[in-house]
């Protein structure tokens, strides 16, 4: 999974379309393998990012919402304690 594409459901403020366009484009990119697509393929990359911003908003409206509301202060917070737990034994092996 590339570590762009972030949780989008269940948010206060909720999930912008700037958000989802941008998760649409990080997965597009990722799948073609296209950070930017060439003159020729430009509207089929841009057909798919729309095609894939579309069903992730027609996703994002039929979840039901479970448990907390997440915020993105509190989504940064956590992928930094994921991190700092992987940087743990590197910095570990570092100083050792």
């Amino acid at each position: 999974m590339c570590r762009n594409i972030r949780v989008l459901h269940h948010f206060a403020p909720p999930t912008t379309e700037n958000e989802i366009e941008a998760a649409a484009l990080q997965y597009v990119r990722k799948v073609s393998g296209l950070s930017k697509p060439t003159a020729a393929d430009a509207e089929a990359f841009a057909k798919a990012v729309a095609e894939v911003a579309a069903s992730t908003k027609r996703l994002l409206a039929a979840l039901p919402e479970r448990g907390a509301v997440r915020t993105r202060d509190g989504e940064q917070k956590k992928a930094k304690a994921r991190w700092a737990l992987r940087e743990a034994p590197r910095r570990a092996a570092k100083t050792a």
